[in-house]
């Protein structure tokens, strides 16, 4: 899987003006703004406003996030665009896309085209200002969408197309998002016609972040439709109670995450085959599921500490 390398030669003279140009500075920036479009942040976000803000804005946020993921993922398994950095040594990758695997690894690296961080950047922050109709928050979700963008390209990993594409998509998704949201009351149905849609990736994705994606957008999904139903808890914006919250939800990601992975060994789950990618995809699933649909259980049955 050695992906396809297509590129104007502006990018390349961008990218390497941008690095030469802001220096170890500009590195560091980068590096920390690249946390702000990744998984953690996200289910962070999620987790804070579905579990303690509101209900509501939380389903939002989370189905732009999904959609922005699923169709970042669909898109670049189509192109398999290699990273910059792959074909031109003239730039430097200041932080992998997965730092704790070989930079130079395609499969583990994965493709370039759209940004994902461009992607999720607008699908969250820019789509955070336009639910809550505030200017301010809208204004400043696109700066710092647009900041995470060309941080992408200062870490030399992907191409100013990438971000651009990536940013245009983050934008199409949370429009999408708020429209479907608002116009299709019976969320079950919604719900299902978007993830039997996505499931086409099934059929020709050869990346982990697909199956990492549908398995999040499937447990979001589900666990939402049985909180509805047989939890309803209530938010709550007391503030010990909301970081007591968030602690319980990344124990049990972290821990489920975990325990899931011990049936099997850690060079299956590298391998890359398809089914070592299903149970992935199923993983993550069950663990979303957990912190969405089952662990808000707690809150109604320990209601002084939650």
């Amino acid at each position: 899987m050695n992906g396809n390398t297509f590129y104007f030669e502006w990018e390349i003279a961008l990218i390497e003006w941008l690095q030469s140009t802001l220096g170890s500075f500009g590195e560091n920036v980068s590096t920390v703004l690249a946390h702000f479009g990744e998984e953690m942040i996200l289910v962070a976000l999620i987790g804070f406003t579905y579990w303690c803000l509101d209900k509501k804005f939380g389903r939002y946020l989370g189905v732009s996030i999904c959609l922005g993921l699923i169709s970042n993922a669909l898109i670049k398994n189509i192109f398999f665009r290699r990273r910059p950095y792959f074909d031109n040594p003239s730039i430097k990758c200041v932080r992998a896309a997965t730092p704790d695997a070989d930079i130079m690894d395609v499969s583990a690296q994965g493709f370039s085209f759209p940004s994902c961080h461009s992607t999720n950047a607008v699908s969250t922050y820019v789509g955070i200002g336009a639910y809550l109709k505030k200017k301010t928050l809208l204004i400043a979700g696109i700066i710092f969408s647009l900041l995470i963008g060309i941080s992408r390209l200062v870490l030399g990993v992907h191409y100013p197309t990438d971000v651009i594409v990536g940013l245009v998509l983050g934008t199409v998704v949370a429009i999408l998002s708020s429209f479907l949201l608002n116009r299709v009351k019976n969320h079950m149905i919604l719900y299902i016609v978007i993830f039997i849609l996505s499931c086409v990736g099934f059929f020709y994705c050869k990346s982990e972040d697909y199956y990492t994606s549908i398995g999040i957008m499937g447990g979001f999904f589900f666990g939402d439709l049985f909180q509805e139903k047989y939890v309803k808890f209530e938010n709550t914006k007391v503030w010990y109670k909301c970081i007591i919250r968030l602690i319980g939800g990344f124990a049990i990601f972290f821990g489920f995450n975990t325990l899931l992975k011990l049936p099997f060994s850690k060079d299956f789950l590298e391998s890359g085959t398809f089914l070592a990618y299903l149970i992935r995809s199923f993983r993550y699933l069950i663990v979303t599921f957990m912190i969405i649909g089952v662990y808000p259980i707690l809150f109604k049955k320990f209601s002084k500490v939650f």
